[in-house]
């Protein structure tokens, strides 16, 4: 009987002892690696459970150190002449001649304008004529006393005949003294018909020409004289932000600065190359304004400042003993719209710690509170940090400049006023972006 062929299925069951023994050790693998996936390591299954793990955020940190800080203040004010004369005729008369040259350089006692002198000159001769009549009259009356007095002594003469005698020679004397004054005060006004610079300096344009007649005391100038080395520079200051000072010197937190050299900024922003002085302070306020009026004297040899020209002056406030300066990049905004830095702890992990600060010296903040010597802040990388995150820090050295100081007010409470008023959407980790708005608007104010 012929044999019929076996179906596919029945040519794949018959299997030789060999593929037996591979599929065994394929199903033995199989189970062994299944095993050693359920009782793998805790750390191999960790990806597969939070595969959104982030390594800690990598910060630049800058340990605050206690250090002098000396307080300076930008004031704004005006240059004015040291001294300012204007050069006006004692005595009357027509103007013969301009000594000077407009706009020069005159020295104390040069000669500024010739006048007319004819007058003076016949007023300073007769004085002196009449001066020698009335001395010619007391030697007269000299020799009468004398005689009188010898003739009395022998009762050949009354006594009143010597007493009037005696009353002529002192009224002659008198007469000399009168005589004498006269022609002292026609040689003052012929002098006078020369007239002549009051001070040295600067003279400006005359408002006087040769043939002009001038009198004595009129309102009218003839021409202004300015001394212009040194210079005066008038500043004010707010009587609170005085009074503030004047606190912090009697509590013994800040010393004084009076003998510091001022520093001037010209109208270019450039520095003036002279230091100044403060010379004084107005001992009442501006009654308008509440403000207090500062007096510099600065060298100006080369006459770069003018009278009236705007300048600024940096005028040292006081000195901060152990003061902390922060970084302004450190400072950002918590939720609540306070000024706030990041701290790094102990454990490494990141705090978020509201503070006050001052004013601004040159790019940092002057901390009041909140912060101590020693805490590590944040200063870069405040976008990838927030409270309680771990953070792996590496310090950065920063050594901080005096610099002049924004105003007080600009510091503590226009930051958090110029930030909350900024889009929600902004980041808050700006570090500088309040802080400079508020010095901006506190620049200004002023």
């Amino acid at each position: 009987m012929p044999t019929r062929p076996h179906p596919p299925f029945a040519r794949r069951l018959r299997t030789t002892p060999a593929a037996l023994a591979l599929g065994a050790l394929t199903l033995a693998g199989a189970l062994l690696l299944a095993g050693c996936g359920d009782k793998g390591a805790p750390g191999a299954a960790k990806p597969a459970a939070a595969p959104g793990a982030m390594p800690p955020a990598a910060v630049s940190v800058l340990t605050l150190r206690p250090q002098d800080v000396t307080l300076t203040r930008e004031l704004p004010g005006r240059a004015a002449p040291s001294l300012v004369a204007d050069v006006r005729p004692q005595v009357g008369g027509l103007v013969l001649a301009r000594l000077f040259t407009e706009g020069s350089l005159v020295r104390a006692g040069q000669p500024l304008y010739r006048l007319d002198d004819a007058p003076y000159r016949s007023a300073s001769s007769s004085a002196k004529a009449a001066l020698t009549k009335a001395r010619a009259a007391q030697a007269a009356a000299r020799v009468n006393a004398r005689r009188a007095a010898e003739l009395v002594a022998i009762d050949a003469l009354s006594k009143q005949d010597n007493d009037n005698a005696q009353a002529a020679l002192r009224l002659a004397d008198a007469d000399v003294q009168v005589a004498q004054a006269a022609v002292d005060t026609a040689a003052v006004n012929l002098g006078r018909a020369q007239i002549v610079a009051p001070i040295g300096g600067r003279i400006g344009r005359s408002f006087v020409t040769p043939g002009a007649l001038v009198v004595a005391g009129q309102p009218t100038a003839l021409a202004t004289i300015l001394q212009l080395d040194p210079m005066h520079v008038d500043v004010t200051q707010s009587g609170a932000e005085l009074l503030a000072l004047r606190r912090e010197l009697v509590a013994g937190s800040l010393g004084a600065t009076d003998r510091l050299p001022v520093t001037l900024l010209l109208e270019d922003g450039s520095t003036y190359v002279h230091k100044g002085r403060l010379a004084f302070s107005e001992a009442a306020a501006d009654a308008a304004t509440g403000a207090v009026t500062l007096r510099i004297v600065v060298p100006n040899p080369q006459q770069w400042i003018l009278p009236g020209s705007y300048v600024r002056a940096v005028v040292g406030n006081g000195m901060r003993r152990n003061a902390l300066l922060l970084p302004q990049q450190a400072l950002s905004l918590d939720p609540k719209g306070h000024a706030a830095v990041y701290v790094v702890g102990a454990d490494g992990k990141a705090e978020q710690r509201q503070v006050m600060v001052n004013r601004a010296v040159g790019a940092h903040w002057l901390v009041d509170s909140g912060l101590a010597a020693g805490d590590r802040v944040v200063v870069e990388g405040l976008q990838k940090v927030h409270p309680g995150a771990p953070v792996q820090a590496s310090e950065v050295s920063a050594a901080p400049s005096a610099a002049p100081a924004v105003p007080a007010s600009a510091a503590p409470g226009a930051a958090a006023a110029s930030a909350a008023a900024a889009p929600a959407s902004a980041p808050p980790a700006t570090a500088a972006s309040a802080p400079a708005t508020a010095s901006a608007s506190a620049a200004a104010a002023r």
